[in-house]
């Protein structure tokens, strides 16, 4: 299994909790759009996956990404520096 998917699998585990409709992620899904997150519930997220990879995802990274595919991509190059 590849870094990336195992990065992918935990940004999903972590996600769980916050995906209240049960949606089926993929690289595409939409934090906005699909899984209806409001900003109190992208802070609380974000804050998980920085303590899990203990990385620091600054506001204009969190603004750039919206979907689930380019969160992992982001974790992926901060894990690296």
């Amino acid at each position: 299994m590849s870094d990336r998917q195992q990065t992918f699998d935990k940004v999903a585990e972590l996600i769980a909790p916050f995906n209240k409709k049960g949606v089926t992620l993929g690289e595409a899904t939409t934090f906005q759009g699909d899984l209806e997150w409001d900003s109190l519930t992208v802070m609380d997220f974000v804050a998980a996956i920085e303590d899990e990879f203990d990385i620091l995802i600054t506001m204009n990274m969190q603004a750039e990404i919206e979907t689930v595919g380019q969160l992992v991509d982001a974790v992926e190059k901060l894990k690296t520096q």
